[in-house]
């Protein structure tokens, strides 16, 4: 086979690009650079002429053949469909080039071999680990360290693909022990590789590490004490690693193991400090390790609140005394935001254990916490409300507040007595650095410990009301996270005197913060108050004045990351009150603010999406008193959605363009639905006059590929249904022919949330089609036919399941001759699926369908009468409709077969029995 060589004319055309890619001065030339380069990845040999200018060109600058190797790393996926002739050259210019006498270039091809040997898998490319391995024996240090960088590389990044079979034997029964003897290296960045490189076995279960695994254990320890910081960051991870995946192995040890990592925690080199307090958080999410860890809380817990104070380096990077309210922000502080849309869903009633809701848990650095649900969508939910408070990356502090909340969750009232005198030591401190991380322990504690807090709360959140009114701004910033928390107990309505104590003044407090002269300080002050908004719900009503006149007055005072906020903070405001809204003094007060951002802002303006969001929670409340600026504000998201649809239906045309994003078109159709819910039939003028019609678009919008914007525009057939069904009828033929293709019973997992939508729209628009409509019949067959699977597959979401069956019991009241027949098929399943459901109008419509089809085919339950009664039973308050129905049908079955229905009952468990008897006297 001829080797491959570079057309002259070619290789010139790629090295002047590269040349001219670094001249930094002009945008506009960067942005042609970037679009020829991306050009170049059409041609099919591309990688190798990249490849060739990092080997094979020593004459030209190491920049330039350096900046080669970066590019020829970003685009190394090209080579899955490169010619054997390319494939051949690009692996063995790499392999020569890491043996370069420059280091720029040597590092380059060591990143390019991390991404080759994963993208080809090691088992198609032997010499390369070969020659990585073999290289490990070098006498030349730079050498043998620069392999154990990339072999740690691959290591960390796939130990699968190097966990397998080459050409009869497994490459890690050799490296394996090969590492184990380098963790005695008199070189400690040598021995810090070793144990890197044998840690990222331990959580694949890689069983030539565990035959090894004793010997491992050994080395840890041995290596425990080494001099240098890396070395000992390393066996921590080892050790965490290990406790997650064979805790076995660490318990017999676990008392010198406890104190080690004790020790460790309080390292003066924090990246050692850091992976050791891992250890404790790994250690408290594991359930079946509580026992090996409640004996050690009392020397655990503190040594964790002594981490969350402020470090120096952390200090100097918040630059936290500012009042910076009129400094504008950087681009770089604003973190991409990505817009979801609307799910319908549904509230369950609670279910744990605990009495606690299945709400998703925030931890005590804003991340959201794992619960043991399966559900559901790939959302992104972005809620690191306090991710920020304490630096941009993951830290000391952070982890230590994380491993305190889930030991709070863990041991709740056994980790408060532990840290009560120590926390009380920490709040009343002179120091301003103690008190801070005393205020976010508390804050931290606040989930799990809420039952041991709560006697102290009449004491702490006086205490922590006052402490907003301290001079530093990282004391009131976390102070308003922590307040936060204990939203929901401050909250409570129980009596006046607990309004007047508790809630009225966390209200006034968190509204200064609103407007403090410190950004962090808003921010923080700002998403504490959107979740007092959140507990406190229609509470807020009485106190709407003052708070619209705060956040209206934020308008005009904060910066572009901030705005952000706020608007999340005015959409929360609005879904938590609702129509206490559309009082026309809030009206004047909110909309003129609102209006002045919607007209600053241009059609692609990303700060424009989030402003859509809010007004969509806005219009809804605010309803009829809405009518006077709904005009505007839809034919603007007519013009978007249109528009959005032009865009990506050039892109479809033309690859090459950068792919429109989708935010703008979600958005505008949400407050579309929300239009649409506040203003009903008040919409018809608006969709009239709509040019191209809105309805139309609508139908091209569930065609869409990205399943978001789908998602979207079956929120907005559902909610047009509702609320304004005689402007959607005429398109129902073309709406029903996507919808019908997108009930899946097994979607993707990006497409669940819009498959949820479709299923829940189609029950929408069967209640409004009405008993028996010719129009709607013809399509109750491949509904149904679509619905029943969803409903039976095991693997679909619950909240697929869900609105499967309401469906279902919607479209059978309303056609029970056609379902009925399919009652035996998907009786069981479809009481299983909505049984733990809070009641509502849309839970009681569907089971009055469901007792509609009973009626029609009293066979059909016959097999699944325990699920249906227990369904039954499991209503608080089903309307009386539905109540005389249950009523009617179990008499009826009773007094069918007196005999057969005590003996069928009789089996039944005996909660079931005694709430048939007293409910329904059978």
């Amino acid at each position: 086979m001829a080797s491959w060589t570079p057309q002259q004319a070619g290789l010139q055309e790629i090295v002047q690009t590269i040349h001219k890619s670094t001249d930094t001065n002009t945008a506009g030339v960067q942005t042609a650079i970037t679009h020829k380069l991306n050009s170049f990845t059409r041609v099919p040999d591309y990688v190798a002429y990249l490849a060739y200018i990092l080997a094979a060109m020593p004459q030209e600058e190491d920049r330039i053949r350096t900046i080669a190797g970066y590019l020829l790393k970003n685009n190394a996926r090209l080579i899955l469909r490169a010619a054997p002739d390319v494939l051949s050259f690009v692996k063995a210019s790499v392999l020569q080039a890491f043996t370069d006498p420059s280091v720029m270039v040597r590092n380059a091809a060591g990143q390019d071999i991390v991404q080759f040997l994963g993208i080809l898998e090691p088992k198609n490319w032997p010499e390369c680990l070969q020659q990585l391995v073999h290289t490990l024996d070098s006498t030349v240090p730079d050498q043998q360290e620069a392999a154990f960088n990339v072999l740690e590389k691959a290591c960390e990044d796939y130990p699968r693909k190097l966990d397998v079979e080459i050409n009869g034997t497994y490459p890690l029964e050799y490296m394996i022990p090969k590492f184990l003897v380098l963790s005695e290296h008199h070189s400690s960045r040598m021995r810090a590789h070793a144990i890197a490189c044998l840690s990222y076995f331990v959580p694949i279960n890689c069983q030539a590490l565990f035959t090894h695994l004793d010997t491992f254990i050994a080395c840890l320890f041995k290596r425990a004490s080494d001099d240098d910081a890396q070395v000992r960051r390393h066996v921590c991870q080892a050790l965490v690693l290990l406790l997650a995946s064979k805790p076995e192995k660490l318990m017999p040890e676990m008392q010198n193991v406890a104190e080690y990592m004790l020790y460790s925690t309080k390292d003066r080199n924090e990246n050692v400090a850091l992976e050791a307090c891992e250890f404790w958080l790994t250690f408290a999410e594991d359930p079946d390790l509580a026992p090996w860890l409640h004996p050690l809380l009392g020397r655990v817990a503190p040594v964790l609140l002594d981490c969350m104070v402020y470090g120096e380096d952390d200090l100097l990077w918040l630059e936290a005394d500012a009042e910076d309210a009129e400094v504008p922000d950087k681009e770089t502080d604003i973190k991409p935001r990505h817009y979801g849309g609307k799910t319908h869903g549904f509230d369950h009633e609670e279910t744990n254990g605990d009495g606690s809701s299945g709400s998703k848990r925030v931890g005590a650095y804003g991340e959201e916490l794992a619960d043991d649900d399966d559900d559901d969508e790939g959302f992104d939910e972005d809620d690191d409300e306090f991710a920020d408070e304490m630096s941009t990356e993951w830290n000391l502090r952070k982890c230590a507040a994380a491993a305190l909340d889930v030991l709070a969750v863990r041991f709740g009232p056994d980790l408060l007595n532990q840290l009560l005198e120590p926390l009380k030591a920490k709040l009343w401190s002179d120091d301003w650095l103690q008190r801070e991380s005393g205020v976010l322990a508390l804050g931290a504690m606040a989930e799990g410990c809420i039952d041991a807090i709560e006697p102290h709360l009449p004491t702490l959140i006086p205490y922590l009301i006052s402490t907003l009114n301290d001079p530093k701004p990282l004391v009131r910033s976390i102070t308003c996270w922590t307040l936060g928390r204990y939203a929901s107990w401050c909250t409570q309505s129980t009596t006046e005197e607990h309004k007047n104590q508790f809630f009225v003044p966390t209200l006034e407090g968190l509204l200064r913060m609103v407007l403090d002269n410190n950004k962090r300080v808003q921010e923080a002050g700002c998403s504490a108050f959107a979740t007092l908004e959140e507990d406190a719900g229609a509470e807020l009503a009485p106190y709407l004045e003052p708070v619209l006149r705060n956040l209206v007055f934020a308008f005009d005072k904060y910066q572009h990351k901030n705005m952000l906020i706020l608007y999340d903070a005015v959409g929360t405001l609005a879904d938590a009150v609702g129509p206490a809204l559309q009082n026309p003094a809030f009206v004047d007060i909110l909309m003129p603010p609102l209006l002045k951002r919607w007209t600053k802002l241009k059609d692609d303006d990303e700060d424009l999406v989030p402003l859509l969001e809010c007004l969509a929670s806005v219009t809804i409340a605010m309803g009829p008193s809405f009518v006077p600026y709904a005009g505007p504000i839809f034919e603007r998201c007519s013009t978007i959605v249109h528009t959005s649809l032009l865009q990506y239906q050039a892109f479809q045309q033309n690859p090459d363009m950068d792919e429109p994003d989708r935010s703008f078109l979600v958005v505008a159709l949400d407050l579309l639905s929300g239009l649409a819910q506040g203003l009903g039939m008040g919409l018809e003028p608006c969709i009239t006059r709509s040019q191209p019609n809105l309805l139309q678009l609508l139908t091209v919008c569930l065609k869409h590929p990205q399943a978001p914007v789908r998602q979207s525009a079956y929120a907005l057939v559902g909610d047009l249904a509702m609320n304004a069904f005689p402007l959607l009828r005429p398109h129902m033929g073309g709406i029903m022919e996507e919808l019908i293709v997108q009930l899946d019973p097994e979607p993707k997992v990006d497409f669940v949330s819009a498959c949820n939508n479709a299923a829940w729209s189609v029950g929408e628009v069967a209640l409004r089609y009405g008993r028996d409509a010719p129009e709607f019949q013809v399509w109750v067959p491949p509904l149904i036919s679509r619905l029943i699977p969803i409903l039976l597959h095991p693997k679909a979401p619950r909240s697929l399941h869900e609105n499967a069956a309401v469906s279902i019991g919607r479209i059978g009241l309303m056609h029970p001759q056609l379902v009925a027949p399919l009652l035996p098929e998907f009786a069981q399943a479809w009481c299983q699926a909505l049984q733990e459901i809070r009641d509502n109008e849309e839970k009681d419509s569907a089971f009055r369908g469901l007792c509609t089809l009973v009626q029609s085919n009293p066979a059909g339950i016959a097999k699944s009468l325990l699920w249906f009664c227990n369904a039954i039973v499991k209503w608080t308050s089903p309307s009386a409709e539905l109540n005389a129905m249950f009523q009617q049908l179990l008499s009826g079955f009773k007094q069918h077969d007196s005999a057969g229905w005590t003996a069928t009952v009789g089996s039944f468990p005996p909660v079931i029995q005694e709430k048939l008897r007293t409910r329904y006297g059978v």
